[in-house]
């Protein structure tokens, strides 16, 4: 084919496939109308008999062609205009779709699309520069708080889809400080950053743009945090590690109780809310333990959290862990309508084994008490752990003990993998209790139905402390000893029970009165001289209680 030149020197070898396709496209149609233009020329003043000039015949094509309209020459008399003009329409009508498809429609689809134009004013926001662990699952959970943000997507398409899906992100380099400014980065509060690597440069490029800014880091390593420091991260956060803490406090937080005789029924218990519970989205304040006049909500774990005691604010979601204190009886009657119970075991009676002895299964073992009993297991003879193996085999479970374990924590580095060790250890033993650790928030239902009692995984945990951290609350605290004491009433005499329960912040409740071998637990009950009180609470609480009241 001989070589064309336009009149900016583009050489036709150089076209793309779809300029090609446009080139002759636009020839064949230049060509068709001329065609028609001569063919109506000769047949309107041929066989019609009306003298008409060339551009008049164009002027009538075109018409014809784009459905605008006939012009004077309409209606025609012969046959054969009558069917030429017909097909004119016909190939107008083609034509308009061909267009339509191959030239408007991708023009559109390619013309660039401003994401900027999207995003809501911003002040005093979040802007999340990069994130890794799922991020609509960090997103959905600061819209559910109201919180404005932006998020700066590396990926095109990725940001892309998440704006098209209503989430506030604009496609951009975070270590870029333009596409920061885009961000509106220096009217922010708080930065979030899970970039890996890239994190210092990160977190250095946003603080040039605003060096009051907050900023929060994921990584992979508690080693890097003393680095990340001394770039300007406020709070460095290794997802796996903190995970590990928590089922390793999970595990082990103990409680006391110092009833003395059969006839004081008081029992503290936990009581999980599992998936598909009717209590799912509940708040503290109108579940049914809030509502029972003779029990008392002590703590609670809400995603690897413990709040001595909870808000009454605060949703029920699956996986939620209530401390409930009260009459056997009564604590039994809950148990059946939340779903599931599970006595709190003493850290002295514990023996934990923790299957995965990575990043998370060592920050699991630090945490773990002294006096308790650890048994660690790993595929890799390199980790130091106990029995090296396969936790997802039989043998390699039995080898650690599981059949005698009080509990199993899982914090291998894969899901199927922890998926598989729970159903194992599950399969050998009903009693141990298994506290695993997924990545994907979809496979906790998974864990729980593969025979886990306790499951957090790293996206809903991470989003879940991001969330607290713009609210500026303490999502770190470790796990206290909960403890029931009990001791003389002489401070509460002449009030209600409810009004000994009633504040919170002192980290420690009223739990029932002692009275003549009963224990009344009715919040309307009166306490009396000579009656006594079954007291929980943190161990520091509880301590803190027992220097103001003397213990019985």
């Amino acid at each position: 084919m001989r070589e064309f030149t336009d009149i900016r020197g583009l050489h036709y070898r150089d076209l793309t496939g779809r300029q090609r396709l446009l080139f002759w496209f636009g020839v064949g149609l230049v060509l068709l109308v001329g065609i028609f233009t001569v063919v109506y020329y000769w047949g309107i003043n041929n066989l019609e008999n009306q003298p008409r000039s060339i551009f008049q015949a164009f002027n009538v094509v075109i018409e014809t062609m784009t459905t605008t309209g006939y012009g004077a020459d309409s209606p025609w008399s012969t046959p054969a205009m009558n069917v030429f003009v017909a097909l004119m329409q016909v190939t107008g009508i083609v034509l308009g779709f061909v267009t339509l498809r191959i030239l408007v429609i991708p023009l559109f689809e390619r013309t660039p699309l401003n994401l900027d134009d999207r995003l809501t004013s911003k002040d005093d926001h979040v802007v999340v520069a990069e994130y890794e662990r799922d991020t609509e699952v960090l997103l959905d959970e600061l819209e559910a708080l109201d919180v404005d943000y932006v998020l700066v997507e590396s990926d095109e398409d990725e940001a892309l889809r998440l704006s098209d899906d209503g989430y506030q992100a604009i496609n951009g380099d975070p270590e870029d400080r333009d596409d920061l400014d885009r961000a509106t980065i220096e009217r922010a509060s708080l930065l979030i950053t899970d970039a890996g690597d890239r994190t210092a440069s990160v977190v250095l490029t946003a603080l040039e743009a605003n060096e009051d800014l907050r900023v929060v880091s994921f990584t992979a390593s508690t080693r890097r945090k003393a680095a990340l420091a001394e770039v300007g991260v406020d709070r460095s956060v290794a997802p796996h590690a903190l995970i590990g803490r928590r089922l390793a406090e999970k595990a082990t937080t103990p409680v006391a109780l110092d009833a003395p005789s059969a006839d004081d029924a008081v029992v503290i218990r936990e009581l999980l809310v599992r998936r598909g519970s009717p209590l799912h989205g509940v708040s503290v304040r109108e579940s049914p333990v809030a509502r029972h006049p003779d029990l008392t909500l002590v703590a609670g774990w809400f995603d690897g959290e413990l709040r001595l005691p909870p808000s009454p604010e605060d949703r029920l979601t699956p996986n939620t862990v209530l401390v409930v204190a009260g009459p056997e009886h009564s604590v039994d009657e809950l148990e059946n309508e939340v779903g599931s119970g599970r006595t709190p075991r003493a850290a002295t009676q514990s023996q934990v084994i923790v299957a995965g002895f990575g990043e998370g299964g060592q920050e699991a073992v630090s945490t773990l008490p002294a006096d308790v009993p650890v048994t660690t297991v790993d595929q890799s003879a390199d980790s130091g752990a106990d029995v090296v193996g396969d936790a997802t085999e039989p043998e390699t479970l039995r080898a650690a003990g599981v059949e005698g374990a009080s509990a199993l924590v899982v914090t291998v580095d894969d899901d199927a993998t922890a998926l598989l060790t729970v159903a194992m250890a599950r399969s050998l033993s009903d009693d141990v209790e298994i506290l695993a650790r997924v990545t994907d928030a979809e496979k906790e239902s998974a864990a729980f139905r593969a025979g886990a009692d306790y499951v957090l995984s790293i996206q809903r945990v991470s989003a879940r402390l991001v969330a607290a951290e713009v609210h500026g609350e303490r999502v770190m605290d470790p796990a206290g000893q909960i403890r029931l004491v009990r001791a003389e009433a002489d401070r509460f005499v002449d009030a209600p029970l409810s009004a000994a329960r009633g504040n919170t912040e002192r980290g420690w409740t009223v739990v029932g009165v002692a009275r003549d071998g009963r224990v009344l637990t009715d919040e309307r009950t009166e306490i009396r001289s000579g009656d006594d009180v079954f007291v929980a609470g943190s161990d520091d609480a509880i301590q803190r209680f027992e220097r103001t009241a003397d213990r019985r």
